[in-house]
Parts: C-alpha cells; structure tokens; sequence
C-alpha cells in the first residue's frame, strides 16, 4: 500500500513537471479562454455518410491513450459519449506531436481533422491539429484504484461523471423527466411561480426546520419545509392554477430515501378537489415515465412495477383492517385506540389520540405491502392540519398518499379552506409542540388572515420528485439521483 501511495505520489509530481515545462515553452493551456467546436461524438456517428472526408473540430478529455511509434489513437469522451481520433506524425508539425506524445489521460484536447473509417470499421477523426485545453493534474481513478466507493462517488461527483457513464445517464434521464413535469403542467395552464425559500415560520409541513439568523433584522429564519401555504396565497389572490418546483428542506435523518435538502412540486388548483389530484398525480407520473424511459412499465430493483393509470385506491382505515387485523369501525374513542397501540407494540407520545394510533398502524403494518402504485386516502383529521374535513366523516380528511415501491411519494387533499376551523387546529399544533414534538406545525397567522379573506375549494397536490427519479433510474439511493448529496465533511487527524 505504501509502494503503491508512492507511485501515485510520482505521477502527480510528473504531471505538475509536464505542466511547468509547457508554461516555460509559452504553452500554458490555462491561458486559452476558447475553442470553436463544430460537432459531438454522437453528431459524427450518426451522421457519418454526410460527413465523411469532412473537417470537423471536436473537443474532450482523454479516455483512453496508444501510441505507436509515429502514430497513435485516443479516445475522446465529450458530453455525448466517446470518439477515437487518430493523430499521425506527419500531419502535425514536429513540436505539436512531441507534446501530443506527453499528454495524460484525463488532459482535455481540442481536435481538428478530418471523418473518416478505419480498416477496422470504427467512426474517427484523423487530426491534423491537436491543441491541449486543460492539463489534468490527477489522476483519473479507473487508472488507479477504481471509483467503487459510493461515499467517495457522492463526494467527488465530477469525478464519478467521468468514469461511470450510467450515472450520466442517470442524470439526463432526470432532466427529461423535469421537463416532462412542466410541459404537463404548462400545456393545461398551470403557471410556474417562485415563493420565498427563507421564511419567518416554518409553514406548510410537519417537519424539523433549519435554521439560521438574519442579521440586519436581527431575527431567526427558517429554510423552507414546504411552499403550500404561499402557493395557497396566490390562489386566493386570483391564480386559479399554480405550481412551483424547488428545493425543501428538513432537518431530519438522512436515509436512503431521504436527504436534508431535496426537490418536490407543489400545484395547486382552484375549484378542483382531492379526487382532481389524484388524476393528476398518476398522470404526470405516468407522463414522466413516458417521455424518460419510453414506456410506463419499469423495473426497479428486480421488481415489476407499472405505473400506468388508473392506480390502486385503499382507504387508510381500509389498509389497516387488511395488514394490521385492527378495524377502526368498532373502536370510537382514544382509550380504546390507545389500548390498541400497546397490543401492538406501538409506541404511545404524549397527547397521542385515536386518529395518530390509525397512523401509526398503517405506517407500521400496511406501508411495506404497497409495492404497486396505490393511493391511500381518508387520513384521520389528527395528522392532517391542513385538509378539509370528510362531510360524511369529520374524524377523516379527503386526503390521499400514493405509495409506491412502499414509499411515499406524493401527498395531497382537498384544502381546508375554512378559516376557524384552520385556527383550531393549528391551536392543536401548537398544544402538539408543547408536548415535546418539534414537527408540529406553528401559527401562521397572516395565512389565516389570507383565508379569511378567502380561498375557494382547492386541491393541492406534493410530490417528491427525488424518490420518482429513484424510481425511473433504478436507483437504490437518493443519494444516487441528487448531483451533489449532503455529505458529512471529512475531518483531517
């Protein structure tokens, strides 16, 4: 292990040499500022037949390197993939290929010459120049010991781009599925809005907020948790459809489906209800899918999962009869709830009532049977502070969760709209907090104000874009989905 720390030590102290000798010769590729590129990798071999015998100039990193004698191929890699060029002695003037010989794997080259074929049949570049654009003072590590390590993955993400083309892909897969979000919403009118990301309570979600200082008004500040409750702001203010798509962030654990900062959508639509929502939610999906991969059907992690509309619908009290063998029918009051929870080995919190022991049973019990899409609705009032009320139920809310590979990845309801019965549940919250639970949601004031003044019915609708994207990647991590994941820093000894 020493040795090989040695040899590595070696060959970046050669590449710095090479660097400076370059500088000496007024070579100093860190001075130029610009390189005309006319085509990519994917450009030239798609279209070879119109452009064979044709000047071309291309640009990328050093992949791959042979050189013999007089001549030698190399391997670029741009944003599109890889192409050989193939650089001769007598086409370059004497110097240029001297240095063309010293140059690394990883340097980054810009390449004019001419398409054409090899006698081996591969699609290349015959150079007639060869100008180094960067020089690469590391060493790439599929040269040396691989890049295996996720963490070292997540924390040198450049460098897994690099070397491991299917993370890439992992990437362009999410752009399009991006896209696919908005083009959706756009073309049935939604309009795309910003709201605020520092805020002065911590609205909208029952989650453990960030926080920091604002020094000139020397007042504490939140990192936003959620946008629903400005998203609901504009709808009173006349915007009949909104969403707005962006970073959140919450100060819990981190998981494999869970970072601290990640992305999600919020719409909300004006006159339209739960039941709207959930078209939705299986339709953008479906959409996402659609235009990433080509088909709704995937696979993820050996299982078959399909995601074509309509989904799976199971009440919340429904899927705790089924998985937990508890029927909340026959059982009316908390104490008898709470007698329940015991049986069951669920754990009992302070002010905890028969709606949180509901909850607590599905998650427990019913969460990890959902493998296929399906939408769980009706929560119980106690955790749903923002929902209307069930008119034939008020213990229940017309809200719904869709689920999918057993997880969660999309919340939404029927807003409450009613601004009294708002003030007394977050009153509740407010009780909730007291007893010790830091994701009870505070007092928002000028939101009630803004409900009085008045919100028509609206469905509103959260998904968490970062576990779809797990989904259509095949990604076992969130970590692996996020370009650059929340790592813990690395403390030098």
């Amino acid at each position: 292990m020493i040795k090989e720390e040695q040899n590595l030590n070696e060959m970046l102290k050669i590449r710095r040499e090479k660097l400076s000798k370059l500088q000496q010769m007024g070579k100093d590729p860190f001075k130029i500022e610009k390189y005309d590129v006319s085509h990519y990798s994917t450009d030239i071999k798609e279209n070879f037949d119109q452009l064979q015998g044709q000047q071309v100039s291309i640009a990328g990193r050093i992949m791959s390197k042979r050189i013999q004698g007089k001549a030698g191929f190399i391997d670029i890699q741009d944003q599109e993939g890889r192409i050989q060029s193939y650089v001769r002695k007598d086409r370059l003037d004497e110097q240029e290929y001297e240095l063309f010989v010293t140059y690394d794997i990883g340097d980054i080259v810009g390449i004019k010459g001419e398409v054409f074929k090899t006698q081996k049949g591969e699609i290349s570049v015959k150079a007639n120049q060869v100008t180094l654009l960067c020089k690469s003072l590391q060493i790439l590590p599929e040269k040396w010991h691989g890049l295996k390590d996720p963490d070292l993955r997540y924390r040198q993400r450049y460098v897994d781009l690099i070397v491991n083309p299917q993370v890439k892909n992992t990437f362009l897969i999410r752009n399009k599925a991006i896209k696919a979000i908005r083009e959706y919403l756009d073309e049935r009118g939604f309009i795309e809005v910003d709201t605020p990301i520092l805020n002065t309570i911590a609205g909208g979600a029952s989650a453990r907020p960030f926080i920091t200082h604002h020094n000139t008004l020397d007042i504490d500040m939140y990192l936003r948790i959620a946008n629903e409750l400005y998203l609901k702001r504009l709808i009173v203010g006349g915007f009949d459809k909104v969403y707005e798509m962006g970073r959140m962030f919450r100060n819990e654990g981190m998981s494999i489906k869970h970072n601290p900062e990640y992305t999600a959508i919020e719409l909300y639509q004006a006159y339209a209800d739960y039941e709207e929502m959930m078209k939705i939610t299986e339709n953008i999906v479906a959409y996402m899918a659609q235009k990433a991969l080509g088909t709704t059907k995937i696979n993820y992690q050996g299982k078959e999962i399909d995601l074509t509309p309509p989904w799976n619908r199971m009440s919340m009290q429904e899927a705790v009869k089924k998985y937990a063998g508890v029927d909340f029918d026959t059982i009316k009051t908390d104490e008898e709830a709470l007698e329940v929870a015991k049986q069951k080995n669920i754990e009992i919190t302070p002010g905890m009532k028969r709606g949180h022991v509901i909850n607590a049973l599905f998650e427990e019990y019913a969460e990890k049977h959902l493998v296929q899409p399906t939408f769980i609705t009706h929560h119980p009032v106690e955790v749903s502070p923002l929902a209307k009320r069930n008119p034939d139920d008020p213990t229940i809310t017309n809200r719904f969760e869709a689920f999918v590979n057993t997880w969660e990845i999309a919340n939404a309801f029927s807003e409450l709209n009613d601004p009294i019965d708002q003030r007394e549940r977050f009153m509740e919250q407010l009780r909730q907090r007291e007893l010790g639970d830091e994701e009870a949601q505070m007092l928002d004031e000028d939101f009630l104000n803004a409900l009085e003044v008045g919100l028509p019915p609206t469905g509103g609708l959260g998904i968490g874009v970062d576990r779809v994207m797990m989904l259509l990647t095949d990604s076992p991590s969130i970590r692996d989905v996020i370009l650059f994941p929340t790592m813990k820093p690395i403390v030098e000894e």
